[in-house]
This record gives structure tokens, sequence and C-alpha cells, in this order.
């Protein structure tokens, strides 16, 4: 049986007596028996060790709506699964209980590729999703996952906040990607998350242009990222560098973590950012983390025909064909 303590990383380099990692564009400086910062990278005195492989904190089967995916396999479930650690600092992270900690400090299942695969067969399962902390810090495991069931869609929540190498990796075995999008201003990205908006924008371009099935997730925080000129900016960089077909949800912001002080997000707020969306070319926008009727509903944008009626995480589809309007045939960016 292989030592799942000394999984060895991949995309790192040796410096001296410690490592330099190379998954993501923090790209750490790990001495010995230091972790880097998403607490998931370990230099022992001879390797790069992947500290998290296998090991499960979370693990549900979720209607595939609660991943950020709309026009994907819509009214379907997935097997979830999430581990432990995280390489942004996000100051309101609702699942801080187990992004911001390394595995010992948290409480995590072992469970090989192989393992992984049979539990989602066992629960009828066709799709596993990554998600609940930062997948891309789980690279060796989803890659191994991916290969010991090539039959099964992979499905992956994440920052986007990873090098380009194990990105365009990634896109190789995902059938299916959302990236939260934090704001729109590089200094509030920074601030609040610790990231760099101009490399998650790169990479959510990759992504797209590799063909992968893409929605975008833009949490609204009042007073910080939800200005009209922010809300603008980024859903016109949606269309005119990607496409005016790709899903973007405007999801609630909830008080937690560090910036419990900030007041949940106006439902009236979630459905100005909804219009101005809509307002900018924008044919798929939708309301997340909250309740609100026709705000999730996906319509066809030639006939304005409701072709899947939605409320919270659930779906009902009433005129598709395929991935297309039943009733006028337009094409509306979904895949069954």
């Amino acid at each position: 049986m292989a030592n799942t303590d000394r999984v060895e990383a991949r995309y790192y380099r040796r410096e001296g007596d410690a490592f330099v990692c190379e998954l993501c564009q923090q790209k750490c400086f790990i001495r010995q028996g230091e972790f880097g910062i998403c607490g998931t990278r370990r230099a022992d005195d001879d390797i790069l060790v992947s500290n998290n492989y296998g090991k499960i904190s979370s693990l549900c089967v979720d209607p595939i709506e609660r991943i950020g995916l709309y026009h994907y396999r819509p009214h379907s479930k997935c097997f979830s699964l999430g581990s432990v650690g995280c390489n942004m600092d996000c100051k309101y992270c609702k699942n801080y209980s187990f992004a911001k900690l390394t595995i010992g400090k948290k409480r995590a299942t072992y469970k090989s590729p192989e393992e992984i695969v049979q539990m989602c067969r066992d629960e009828g399962m066709e799709t596993i999703a990554f998600t609940y902390n930062e997948p891309a810090i789980w690279f060796e495991f989803i890659m191994d996952v991916a290969r010991t069931a090539p039959d099964l869609n992979i499905v992956i929540q994440t920052n986007g906040w990873m090098n380009d190498g194990p990105l365009k990796e990634l896109c190789d075995v995902a059938d299916a990607i959302c990236i939260d999008i934090k704001a729109f201003d590089k200094d509030i990205y920074k601030d609040i998350c610790e990231g760099d908006m101009g490399d998650v924008l790169i990479n959510t371009h990759t992504v797209f242009e590799r063909g992968v099935h893409l929605e975008l997730n833009y949490l609204v925080i009042p007073g910080i990222n939800d200005s009209d000129t922010m809300i603008a900016s980024f859903c016109n960089w949606v269309k005119d560098v990607l496409s005016e077909d790709v899903p973007v949800h405007f999801s609630r912001f909830q008080p937690d973590y560090e910036m419990r002080d900030v007041p949940m997000t106006p439902v009236e707020t979630l459905l100005h950012c909804r219009d101005l969306g809509l307002s900018c070319g924008l044919n798929f926008v939708y309301v997340g983390n909250t309740l609100i009727d026709d705000a999730d509903d996906t319509v066809c944008p030639d006939c304005g025909e409701i072709v899947i009626k939605r409320l919270g995480y659930s779906a009902n589809i009433i005129a598709l064909d395929g991935g297309k309007c039943a009733r006028c045939g337009r094409d509306l960016n979904i895949s069954r």
C-alpha cells in the first residue's frame, strides 16, 4: 500500500534546502518541515508532499445547482467532496472551519481514488464535484480520481487562482468549472482575499478557450464590490472577452468569519445587479443564496420562453430540447 502521508506534489522545484511550489501564483518558498500558505504543501527533506492527498473533510450528495452550475446537467445530482486548505484568504469565508486549517488540525478521513469512485457509483451518481474548499490545491488527487474513472463527469468549483500548467491539465479532465469572481477591482481583490484579479481573469479566459463548460459566481458584498460601475465593468468583460451566453450568478453575501459586521446583501441589490447584467447584454444572469421567484429561471433570449423554472436549488425543466429551446430552437449553452 502506498504511503498516503508521502504523496509527492507536482509542479514544484527545489531551491537550496527548500522548495518553491509552482501550483498556484502564490509561489510559496517552503522550508523543510513547513507548509505553504494553502496549508497542504509540506516540505520534507527530499520532496514536496501533497499533504491533503485523499483527505476528505466533507462529503455529500448535492443538486448540481448547489455547485453554481445552472447550465450543466440541470436537475441532476452530484457526489460532492472537499478537503482542507485554501490558497486565498477571503475575509468572509463561510467554509473557514476547514479552508483555513492544515491536515491534523481538522479531522479528515483518507479515501483512495478507487474508494471515492466506488462510493460515487454506489450512490448512483454520474458526476463528482470537487468543492467546499479550494480544489486547485487538491490537484494530484483530482487528477488520479479522473484517471480512475474517465467515464464519470468531473466538475470543479474554484477561485480560479492557479498556474497555467495545472489549470490546463484540470481543463483536460473537467467537464464543467464554476469560478468565483471576488470583485472587479484589483485592489479590493487583494484586500479582501489576498488574491490577484488579473491572474484569475486570465485563467477564466483559458477555461473558456479550452471549451470547458464555464459559469461565473460573483458574491455581492454591500459597500465593497457592489457599485454600479464595478458590476457593469464585470458584465461587459464577460460579454466582450468571453461570451454573452456564459451564465453569471450574483450571490447574496452573508456575514461570516472576519466580516461579521458587514450586513447581508439586500434582495434589491441582487435584483439590480441582475438587471445591470441583462442591460449589458448578458443572456443568462441569476441570483443566488436567496429565494426569489423568477430570478433564477432560464429564459430563452430569443423567444422569451421559460425553459427551466427554478427556486433555490430545485429545477423544473419545462421546454428544453437537448440544450436548445424547445419552442424556437435557440442554443442556450446548456450541457445535458
